[in-house]
This record gives structure tokens, sequence and C-alpha cells, in this order.
């Protein structure tokens, strides 16, 4: 795992060094056991390592026989020894043992079409000297992360945004129209990222800057469901056989290897099939009360036969984490667990230097509880199109907390009305109310329905289920889940890698009917029943919790008064209405509403509007003032 920044400069000026150094600086927590770089006429890498596979020969960047390709690669490839072969009986010659050399002889050999080779976590950056072109990419889910900023003179790009700007005197701006979004989902959705002229390179993309300037981008695989009827006994066969087989994958390292260990089945099955292989260390994290996922952990653990490593977070520990948290984030995700996922990543850094993890297990097999609406909604499902609408405006007049008036509304509103996702926030006329933003932004920029209306467009001849799930799989597992997991783990050093987001386990997943994934109002029906034998029993049926944090009481309390004074210090009057997140607060205290989580999303973009922009600002202003 590692850390990787570039500039492309059009003209053929040669990057100094000190550039490169002072992009890869800032993010030497990705890789703090070796650093590198390379320069020539138009073109600067810079390399971050931490050692994983071939600790002696993986220096980077790293370069072909002649010298004509140079790479730069931040992830694993799990395959990578099978494609050595398959390249060495092509001709290729090998002086390392890395995966790394190996993405650099399928470039040669297939040109762009090398990624539908790499079965893997990655973002690479690869310079081809012949073309005088760079070639990027980022792997099949959006694991490893790829930012990028282009202008007229020069592309720039990165594992971390704070790279990019390290690149640049300029003081940062915010994007209106990701506060917005930001808003609705609680991230950022890709392309686009919180700050100006900075996007992400989306999952399953590739991306090619020629010397003239122009940067273009091709979607290179689509993680689209097409469920077929299959008997249920044979999926369940394949799906545990599958699951072994990429556990094994991506146990594959050259380091101690340990895994997150929740009270779910996701993580469970994780560590139980590692330890299967060899002795595991697993790690886990919780609060005092009924958030305390520990105890059930540390029950499942032992049943294992794990070394296993709690930790009950104190709320002082909780939130004295945050500043560090929205630095390592570059952008503000509203999500509380990622800062229990900063907590655990510490935890398990102290004994191992890569963990496992069940990220992706609920958007593959259908693991959220709201998945399971569509199956309550259906009683009412048959009712005509007019007649659903007549009744949708009726019911609007019921006094809101009737009991039925929630049912009615979403029975009556079609799915591309009512579903953006796990995380939604605010509707639009909330957001109206909230900020400061001009009216005609609000009326003219791509919102949260538009954005979820380009994939909705592709499903629409699948079911209600499994639309819900691909727009998880498209909007929150890259925006929230994957990027909290990279950016978390890696403050700390420590690779995590996710088994049910290999491709090949999705080929087989892609698959599955609706009907295997939820059945009985059960959630991931075949994966529990496919870890019959292998997850201790008083896990299997186990509901989702997901390190829950207990904000909610927290706010009440005085952390909540503290919220707001530090929300009030950072700089985003002129965005927001501050006097309506004070009366928000109010009522949340007396337990009128449950605002904790917009609240939330307030404080974490306010931490990260003084971290990198009102910081940044005040650095600029200073140098500009030393210079006089």
């Amino acid at each position: 795992m590692c850390g990787i920044a570039g500039v492309y400069y059009f003209d053929g000026r040669e990057p100094s060094v000190s550039l490169l150094k002072a992009m890869t600086d800032v993010i030497r927590h990705r890789g703090p056991d070796d650093s590198g770089f390379r320069t020539e006429p138009g073109i600067g890498l810079g390399f971050r390592r931490l050692s994983i596979i071939d600790l002696q020969e993986g220096h980077q960047p790293l370069c072909n026989e002649d010298g004509s390709i140079w790479i730069v690669f931040n992830g694993e490839i799990y395959n990578y020894k099978a494609l050595r072969r398959e390249l060495t009986e092509q001709g290729h010659t090998f002086r390392t043992n890395t995966d790394t050399e190996v993405i650099v002889h399928l470039y040669e050999q297939y040109g762009e079409r090398c990624v539908d080779k790499l079965r893997g976590m990655f973002g690479f950056a690869i310079w081809d000297g012949n073309r005088k072109e760079l070639f990027g990419a980022r792997d099949h889910f959006g694991i490893k992360p790829f930012y990028y900023r282009t202008d007229r003179e020069r592309f720039v790009f990165a594992s971390e945004i704070k790279s990019i700007l390290a690149a640049d005197d300029a003081v940062p701006a915010l994007q209106p129209e990701s506060l917005l979004n930001f808003l609705t989902f609680q991230y950022v959705p890709e392309p686009a990222t919180m700050f100006q002229n900075i996007l992400k390179l989306p999952p399953a993309h590739t991306i090619k800057v020629k010397r003239d300037g122009s940067v273009t981008l091709n979607r290179y695989w689509d993680p689209a469901f097409t469920p077929a009827d299959r008997p249920f006994a044979e999926v369940v066969e394949q799906l545990r056989e599958k699951l072994k087989d990429s556990v094994v994958h991506h146990m594959q390292s050259d380091v101690e290897r340990g895994c997150f260990l929740s009270s779910g089945i996701d993580s469970t099955a994780i560590a139980a099939l590692m330890r299967r292989i060899e002795p595991v260390r697993t790690f886990s994290v919780g609060f005092e009360g009924v958030n305390n996922e520990t105890i059930v952990a540390g029950e499942t653990a032992k049943a294992l036969g794990t070394e296993h490593y709690g930790k009950i977070i104190s709320e002082r520990e909780f939130f004295d984490a945050v500043p560090k948290a929205v630095w390592h984030q570059d952008e503000p995700v509203a999500d509380p667990s990622a800062i229990a996922l900063y907590h655990v990543a510490a935890l398990a850094r102290q004994h191992v230097t890569v963990v496992l993890s069940g990220e992706g297990a609920d958007e593959l097999f259908g693991g959220y509880r709201i998945y399971r609406e569509p199956l309550s909604l259906r009683p009412l499902a048959w009712l005509p199109t007019p007649v659903k609408r007549l009744i949708r405006r009726l019911v609007r007049f019921l006094p809101e907390g009737m009991v039925g008036r929630n049912y009615l509304l979403r029975a009556m509103t079609p799915l591309e009305e009512r579903f953006l996702g796990n995380a939604k926030l605010l509707d639009e006329e909330s957001k109206a109310l909230l900020v400061r933003l001009e009216s005609r932004l609000l009326d003219t920029y791509e919102n949260p329905w538009k954005i979820a209306r380009r994939i909705y467009d592709r499903t629409q001849h699948l079911d209600s289920v499994t639309r819900m799930q691909a727009i998880d799989i498209h909007l929150w597992l890259p925006g929230d889940i994957l990027m909290k997991a990279d950016k978390m783990t890696m403050a700390h050093s420590l690779e995590l890698r996710v088994p049910f987001l290999d491709k090949e386990l999705f080929e087989l997943a892609r698959t599955i009917p609706a009907s295997y994934r939820i059945a009985g109002g059960t959630t991931k029906y075949v994966l529990r029943k496919a870890m019959e034998g292998i997850v201790p029993p008083f896990v299997l049926h186990r509901p989702k919790l997901g390190f829950p944090v207990p904000l909610r009481e927290w706010l009440k309390g005085e952390r909540g008064a503290a919220m707001l004074e530090q929300i009030r210090a950072s700089g985003i009057d002129h965005l927001f209405h501050l006097d309506r997140v004070e009366q928000m607060l109010v009522r949340h205290r007396a337990g009128e509403a449950d605002y904790s989580r917009v609240l939330w999303a307030v404080y974490i973009f306010g931490l990260w509007h003084a971290t990198y922009l009102q910081e940044a600002g005040l650095r600029v202003r200073e140098r500009s003032a030393s210079a006089l």
C-alpha cells in the first residue's frame, strides 16, 4: 500500500524533485518505509511506500527494461503470480518479485486493456515515454483513490487531495454544488470533490493524458447486476467456494495480517475463513452501553479461536480524533462510523500491517434493512399509477407522526423518487432553508435525484431490490464506505483489504436473484446460508450494526453546545444559516426531534472548511505579506 503523486507539464518543462517531495511528504502516512522520484522533460513521478510484498525490491517509480515506461502504483494485485507466469511465457523479463512490475509488462503487452487482466485494488499512473502520454487507472470498485486536476499548463494527480494542494500556492476554493450534494448524500459523489477543479477518477475507469493537454476517460468495467434463475443450493455452494478463494488471494503478503471484527456476519465470515488458514488476530472497538460491539465481537473471537483485541472508546477520545480524521479524509464525510474506524485502525496497527474487513457484502448481497422495503410495500404495489398519485396528494394533508402516514407516502411514491441510498440527509426544500447559497444554484445544479437518475435509467429492467443495490454500489460504496476505509486505515499506515469486493466474486454475485438475497424478511439470506458451519450460529442471523456511534445521546449533553461553538468558529456563516443550526440543536436537546445526523454533517463540514479553506487562505496571505 502506498501513496502516489505526479505532474505532467504539456510544454515539456521538467518538474522539480522539490515539488514532488512536497507532494509526497504530505502523504508520508501512506508510505513511511520508502520514497522515490523520477523526472524527465515533461513528467515527474513521486512515491511513498508501505512495504507489503517483496520488502527488499519494491522501490518505485519502477520502469521496464529500456526505461521507456515508468509506473507509480498504489494497491495490491492478487493474481500477479499467475500474470507473471503468463508474461514470462510471452518473453517478458522480470528483475523484481513485485506486483508493480507485472503491471508494467502488462501495459507493454496489452496497452490500455491491461486493466482487464487485473484482480485487485489499485490506483496507478504509467508514463509512456515513447508516446509522451500518461495513462492512469482506478480499480473496479473504487477501493483505492485517484485524484487529479488539469489546466492548460499541466496535469496533476495523487492518491490524496492534499498532495495536489501542495503542488499549488493558490487558495483552494469550495465547489458549492458539492456542498449541496453532501447535505443529501453525506459525501460528495464521483467524479466531483468538495474542491473546485479537483476531480476523482471514477471506479472502473482509465484516464489518458496527451501532450496537447487533452484528457480522456474510459470505463473498462461495469458492476451491473444480471440476475439469473439457478438452483439455490448451487448458488450457496458456489458462493462459499468463491469467498474462500477470495480470502486466500487477499491474504498474500510478506507482513503480519489481521482482521477487523464487528458483531455482524460480514467480518465474522472473513475472520472465520482466515482462521482456517492460519492463526489470526482480530480487532474491534465499541462504546459503553447498548452500542458496545466489543462484547459480541469478543464472544465471536472466542468461538473462532482468534487472538482478539478490543477497545472501548470514550466520548472524549472519539471527539479528540475528529479533527485528525477530517484532515486525513481530504473531503468531509458525515458518517460517524469513520471515527470509530479511525480508532480500530490505530488499535490494529499496533500489531499488524495488513487487515481484512467485510466491506462490500451489504451492497453485493442485499444487507441493508432498507432493502426489505419493496417487500413491505408489496401489498399496495398493484394500485394503478393515477390512483397512487391521488392517494399521495391526500396523505400529505395527514398530521406529521400519524401512524401509517409515512408508509402510505413511500408506497405511493415511485422508487426513483424515494431512494437515494442508505444515508439520505436532507431533501431540496430543507437544504434551501439551511444554506445561504443563491436560489438559482439550487434550481439548476445537478442535484442528487439527477445523479441517481443516470443509474435508475440503466436498471429499469430490474426488480426494486436490485435497483436499490445498484444505487448503493455506484454511489454509497465508493463515496462513503471505501473512501473512509482507505483514508482512516492509511492514516495509521495500515493496509485494508476487502475480500467481498473481488471481481471474481462479483461475477457470481451479479447473477444471484433478489429472492435469494432477501428472503422471508432476512437480509443477505444466501450469504448466511453459505456461511453455515463456518460462522458461529449466534452470529448468522444477528442484525447489522456497523460500529454504531451514540451520537444522538452525546449531542443532548454539553457536547452539543461545544459542537455549536466549533461550527460558529469554522467560518461557514456565509454558507449556512447558523441560527437554524442552533434551533435544530435546541429541539434535539429537548427531545422534540432527532437532528443528530444533520448537526454532525454541518459540524464535519465546518471542521473541513476550517482545515482546508480558512487555514490555507491564512498561509497564502502570510507568504504574500512576507514577500512584500
